[in-house]
């Protein structure tokens, strides 16, 4: 029997007081976090992975609903809500907050960063698989089509990548002259065209074809090579050298 002046219940033991009342999303975050630690990326399917990235949002509230709702309106790509723009991605919810909209972004820019320096630590003919990989995270879900180039020394390292224009949906603006003009400014001795197919398809429409074509052969007359032009999309890639188009 108890002590008179004995509490009627034991003392919970330290912390456990904390636990039972900490409310249920917290401690799904705790082994959100634990889960991706010992079991890396794959452990974790889209949606999870997204919600880490918004537990920056809101501190207090699940965020697993805002997780499935930016997916849905993606089309269940985790691709394409990280590279969606802040403006879009405040249309979806206007409770996604500007550190919600940082945490993806800066996601976004790191894979972006990485992808580059993968794809640029060999000869760019040697590392292809790296620099398409580089070349969808950078363009595959652009709203509008955007024409880049990149420039190779002698050793096909890759010296610089710039955008050339920016377009509509289905039309961006090229000028032979001016590509080559760059070209010769950065002393590069090859090229690779790059564009993308907000449309999701790749494939190269007649217009691409003769652009290429006349570019080529402006630019081998100053002995600068045309590699490649390569259409990045959602729906994969195309290569005009593979398809035989060069």
């Amino acid at each position: 029997m108890k002590d008179a002046g004995a509490p009627l219940f034991d003392a919970p033991a330290p912390g456990q007081a904390d636990e039972k009342t900490k409310p249920d999303h917290l401690g799904h975050r705790d082994r959100l976090r634990r889960r991706l630690l010992d079991g890396g990326p794959e452990a974790l399917p889209d949606y999870e992975l997204l919600e880490l990235l918004l537990f920056a949002n809101d501190a207090r509230k699940d965020v697993k609903p805002l997780a499935k709702k930016l997916l849905a309106e993606f089309d269940g790509s985790l691709a394409a809500v990280l590279s969606a723009s802040p403006e879009r991605l405040r249309r979806v919810d206007p409770k996604l907050r500007d550190t919600g909209i940082a945490a993806l972004k800066t996601v976004a820019a790191a894979s972006l960063r990485l992808a580059r320096a993968q794809a640029s630590e060999r000869p760019v003919i040697g590392s292809w698989d790296k620099l398409v990989d580089y070349l969808r995270i950078a363009l595959a879900h652009q709203p509008v089509e955007c024409f880049h180039l990149l420039f190779l020394d002698r050793k096909n390292r890759l010296l610089a990548d710039e955008r050339q224009q920016r377009g509509t949906v289905d039309h961006t603006p090229v000028y032979p002259r001016e590509v080559v003009k760059r070209a010769l400014e950065l002393d590069a001795s090859a090229l690779i065209l790059v564009h993308n197919h907000p449309s999701g398809d790749p494939t190269p429409s007649r217009a691409d074809i003769e652009m290429t074509r006349e570019l080529g052969e402006t630019a081998a007359k100053l002995g600068i090579a045309l590699h490649d032009h390569v259409i990045v999309a959602r729906d994969g890639h195309t290569s005009f050298r593979a398809k035989g188009l060069l």
